[in-house]
């Protein structure tokens, strides 16, 4: 059946995984971070849910391409997809030097929010590093796109596996020092990611330039500036881009202003996030692949199945993250072990524990709202309706 279970979960299920492997990243590079030092671990949430704020808009606007080429694929349009990515490229490209001029502002953030002094020296290293990591996942996005929005969700997933799985192991090497490695704690960290981070991107290059994509679709002919397609996906990707990034920022003020109140507190909220990462990550997948297949449909001028497969995917969404949260409740002494490292061990257990359950019973609530906001938000995306998703942050 158009619409049905069937086609949501083929096109959703690499999504998910793919969105599961960023999770398993980030959730490793803490976990190895709680194992080798206090200040290491308190500075990696921070800086990090930082450095995604400043990066996300930039990529969620090149990952607009994902809709121009889901409505093109749709409609038969083969050189139009090759024209839309080339236009995410071309943005990717310049918002290089963008992100770089972001830098000063990011370091000046973290300096009023008045963290120890430690913690603070290891949180701006490591945002410095994190911030060279933007033109490689803005430019992975625009290029994903390109196989997301005509359902060949498999190659994103294949392709991202390689690249964190490498992340992964340079993560455990460089920041232990291992296999004759320098021992670098936090810096290590950062240049992993860093590294990971363009892999993806010239995996996903080699790819959309083989001899078979230029083939079909013209990739290399196509890869020039055009100015209406341009303008277009500015107009609709930017929205989608300020209500990522003001939606992120939240966090990063909650975070942010959590470093100021103790170490237990801390620790716990780098605890509770780490683990509601892992839970919430896959609901980015199904926003994806419900965004695809409402793009897909209305390209083929059949609303009635893109309205379907818009519901399906929050229904499905909706079921899934209400099981992780009840495991949020009945489980929290078991999240909490699982971080019960060198971090960990600094502060008494039974109040950590207090804390982390307290803002899993938060985070439990929250996961249901949030997951239906970002189905939803990805099926309007797919609509090419950004503007209304943006004026929802307002309300």
């Amino acid at each position: 059946m158009f619409g049905g279970w069937r086609e949501l979960m083929q096109v959703a299920w690499p999504l998910i995984v793919n969105s599961g492997t960023f999770a398993v990243l980030n959730f490793s590079d803490r976990l190895f971070l709680s194992n080798y030092g206090e200040a290491e671990f308190r500075a990696s949430l921070p800086a990090g849910i930082l450095f995604f704020t400043l990066v996300c808009g930039f990529m969620a606007l090149a990952g607009f391409v994902n809709t121009f080429v889901a409505q093109m694929w749709g409609a038969g349009d083969k050189e139009g997809c090759a024209r839309a990515t080339a236009q995410g490229i071309i943005f990717s490209l310049l918002a290089i030097p963008l992100i770089s001029l972001l830098i000063p502002f990011g370091l000046w953030l973290l300096k009023i929010s008045a963290h120890s002094p430690e913690v603070m020296a290891m949180e701006q290293r490591y945002f410095s590093i994190l911030m060279w990591c933007g033109g490689g996942m803005t430019l992975s996005s625009a290029l994903s796109g390109f196989f997301s929005g005509r359902g060949k969700t498999f190659v994103i997933m294949t392709c991202n596996i390689v690249a964190n799985g490498i992340n992964v192991l340079l993560n455990y090497l460089l920041i232990f020092g291992k296999w004759g490695l320098p021992e670098m704690g936090i810096a290590g960290a950062g240049w992993a990611t860093v590294i990971g981070s363009w892999i993806s991107p010239v995996i996903f290059a080699a790819l959309y330039f083989s001899p078979k994509m230029n083939a079909e679709f013209g990739t290399f002919r196509n890869l020039r500036f055009n100015p209406w397609l341009f303008k277009r996906l500015i107009r609709f990707g930017l929205p989608s881009g300020v209500h990522w990034c003001l939606d992120v920022a939240a966090f990063s003020v909650f975070v942010l202003l959590v470093g100021r109140m103790g170490a237990i507190e801390h620790i716990a909220s780098n605890i509770a996030l780490s683990i509601n990462l892992i839970a919430f990550m896959p609901m980015i997948g199904m926003g994806i692949a419900a965004s695809i297949l409402v793009g897909q449909y209305l390209g083929r001028n059949q609303p009635e199945h893109a309205e379907r497969v818009g519901w399906l995917a929050l229904k499905v969404g909706v079921g899934y993250i209400a099981v992780i949260s009840l495991t949020f409740l009945i489980f929290p002494a078991f999240y909490t072990r699982i971080f019960e490292g060198n971090a960990a061990s600094t502060v008494p257990f039974d109040e950590l524990m207090r804390t982390v359950r307290l803002l899993l019973m938060m985070l439990a609530v929250w996961g249901i709202s949030d997951a239906s906001a970002l189905i939803l938000s990805g099926a309007l995306k797919g609509a090419g309706d950004t503007h209304f998703v943006l004026s929802l942050i307002h309300i």
